[in-house]
């Protein structure tokens, strides 16, 4: 197998728990429990909540928010060295 072959299917598997992770932290942002969030375009919010501190007082969304913030960065890195290999 080679490199690239291996790093797609790295980058595959680390996708998979992507949808749990996002819906979680936009549960958290968008404050409801509503399964329909997950479907819905709303990104403003979401992205502001990503980089801003909207609820510095919840410990649950910061863990959430911190814990996201490097599945992104891991998933970021593993994309670049994908497309550059």
């Amino acid at each position: 197998m080679s490199v690239k072959t291996i790093l797609l299917v790295v980058l595959f598997i680390w996708g998979i728990p992507s949808s749990f992770i996002r819906s979680k932290f936009r549960k958290i942002v968008y404050q409801t429990n509503d399964w329909k969030i997950n479907i819905k375009p709303l990104f403003f919010k979401e992205l502001k909540g990503l980089f801003i501190n909207l609820y510095p007082e919840d410990a649950n969304y910061i863990k959430t928010r911190n814990y996201y913030r490097v599945y992104l960065l891991i998933y970021l890195v593993l994309f670049i060295l994908y497309s550059y290999i």
